[in-house]
């Protein structure tokens, strides 16, 4: 019974935290990114990862882009990006690895 519980416990708590990591927050206009030159790579193996936008204090705040290196052979980064949606605005999709 105990671990029934248990195992209860923590898979609620891993579905209200991945819902929670995965909120959208909607805007009715998409903020502009600020113009950032790419510095040059510090190695080959570096790919550029775009910018990012965060909520942060009730708005979307910009992270610059940044140089990094693939966390396993034979990934690539996807940008993020806006969606719209009809009628609530744009959300930020965010960027990962595939």
């Amino acid at each position: 019974m105990k671990k029934h519980f248990l195992l209860s416990f923590f898979i609620i708590c891993f579905v209200l935290l991945s819902q929670a990591i995965h909120a959208q927050y909607y805007v009715k206009v998409q903020p502009v990114a600020p113009v950032i030159v790419r510095p040059v790579a510090p190695s080959a193996r570096h790919i550029w990862v775009e910018h990012e936008w965060v909520w942060r204090n009730g708005a979307y705040v910009h992270v610059p882009g940044h140089w990094a290196i693939p966390p396993a052979g034979g990934v690539r980064w996807i940008p993020g990006h806006w969606r719209e949606t009809h009628g609530r605005g744009y959300y930020w999709v965010p960027g990962h690895w595939a």
